[in-house]
């Protein structure tokens, strides 16, 4: 039964997570992908989060696996920075990772008690 709840959250979650990456990209990306980049921002802090509350079980399922997992979007980032071309590719790739990292850094921080 466990495992079915799981199941159930990720599915839910990730629902909810896809989503969210549909609207953003829908309303904000434009020739610098915005959408694709704020989802991708939002995703790693609220991993990061999850990660300092320690979530596990349904919690993580349904907030880590599933929303974050339906929200993120590696392959549209690495198309996107394909057709950005070499140079503002680079430059793409390179903020993207870089706000991942400090959204995910900031989000620990803030769910430490």
């Amino acid at each position: 039964m466990s495992d079915l709840r799981e199941l159930l959250m990720v599915a839910l979650g990730g629902g909810l997570g896809a989503l969210l990456r549909y609207t953003l990209g829908h309303r904000y990306d434009d020739r610098w992908h915005h959408g694709t980049l704020a989802a991708n921002t939002l995703a790693s802090l609220v991993l990061g989060a999850c990660a300092g509350w320690a979530l596990d079980g349904s919690a993580l399922a349904l907030a880590g696996t599933g929303f974050c997992g339906g929200l993120s979007t590696y392959s549209s980032l690495m198309v996107q920075t394909r057709d950005l071309g070499p140079r503002r590719g680079a430059v793409y790739l390179v903020t993207t990772i870089a706000l991942g990292l400090a959204a995910a850094a900031l989000g620990f921080a803030v769910a430490q008690p």
